[in-house]
């Protein structure tokens, strides 16, 4: 029996959610990526709740080139809204996504705004 894109997807994000935690101090750097656009938000696991979240969509947010330069302008904006927030340090949650083209383009751009992981 062969797995669909997503359920081979939504295996890979299990199996890296395991070990992949957030914590208020150190939260975790969540990645989603549709077809159109790319979202990232900080997640404190341990009370459930959203610190952080920007977005392809967002209104501030002046998208314009292709998917991969737009992702890594997404990243620059978490990055920036975390450092105002008191956040420096951060675990990376690929979501079952290849570490290539947008999500590799989204990490590249919160490091070289200051966000380490």
């Amino acid at each position: 029996m062969s797995l669909t894109k997503v359920e081979r997807r939504q295996r890979i994000k299990l199996r890296i959610r395991k070990t992949v935690n957030g914590t208020a101090e150190m939260p975790r750097l969540s990645v989603f990526r549709s077809n159109k656009e790319i979202y990232a938000q900080l997640i404190d696991d341990t009370k459930g709740i959203t610190l952080v979240a920007a977005s392809s969509r967002d209104k501030d947010l002046n998208a314009k080139g292709t998917s991969v330069e737009i992702a890594e302008q997404v990243g620059k904006a978490i990055a920036e809204k975390a450092v105002k927030a008191g956040i420096e340090k951060v675990t990376f949650d690929r979501g079952g996504y290849l570490y290539h083209g947008r999500v590799k383009s989204l990490a590249d751009g919160a490091r070289s705004a200051g966000l380490k992981f």
